[in-house]
């Protein structure tokens, strides 16, 4: 990935990456963003502990570095298996052929994922393979070069954290809300960060670069 970044300038604007994450209808905020400042003789602000809502709803989503290409909720009930995972593969070069007409061509883009068991599925790979998608290899065990787990994903629980939802459709409005109040140049700057990123693990020999 740093070679071929040296190589070629535009190589992260080629970059379509994506990952899911679990959105809930209440996700307790954490202690950081619960804190206040608080006189040295006033008493300790009390505060109600909640747990995780069981209503959840998984997010699936792509992007590049421009803006989110391609995103779904998952239905309830619907299990991520690799047959799953191959149609919303499937449904992502769809809108890529219908949003990003430039990256139709073989080779004028690249597909950048983790080694989730249905990303990793060999019916996925052959369904790629057939269609001649570029798939750049990823370490295993490295979210901290997966760009939807250091940037998006975040970001979106991040906003959705302390707040309640009375259903799963609200959930899906305050996400998509949250995706569409995300500037489109910090998709492009933060996918650039997979060359820093990536320098540095290999400077630690792979352990955890957050760390």
């Amino acid at each position: 990935m740093i070679a071929t970044a040296d190589s070629d300038p535009d190589f992260f604007k080629k970059i379509v990456t994506g990952n899911e994450t679990w959105c809930y209808a209440c996700d307790p905020t954490t202690k950081r963003q619960s804190a206040a400042w608080v006189g040295e003789t006033s008493p300790r602000p009390k505060k109600l502990r909640f747990q995780k809502s069981r209503v959840k709803i998984m997010l699936m989503i792509f992007f590049d570095g421009q803006d989110v290409i391609h995103k779904e909720f998952v239905p309830k009930g619907e299990t991520i298996n690799t047959v799953y995972y191959k149609g919303v593969i499937k449904r992502l070069l769809n809108r890529i052929r219908r949003v990003r007409t430039g990256m139709c061509e073989s080779g004028a883009w690249f597909l950048f994922y983790d080694n989730a068991p249905s990303h990793n599925a060999t019916i996925v790979k052959q369904f790629l393979a057939q269609r001649k998608v570029t798939v750049l290899d990823h370490p295993p065990y490295s979210p901290d070069l997966a760009p939807a787990d250091y940037f998006l994903l975040p970001k979106v629980k991040s906003l959705l954290k302390g707040r309640l939802f009375d259903s799963i459709s609200d959930i899906q409005k305050a996400v998509t809300s949250t995706l569409n109040t995300t500037a489109n140049d910090d998709f492009y700057k933060r996918i650039q960060k997979l060359h820093d990123r990536a320098n540095l693990c290999v400077q630690l020999e792979g352990m955890y670069v957050e760390n």
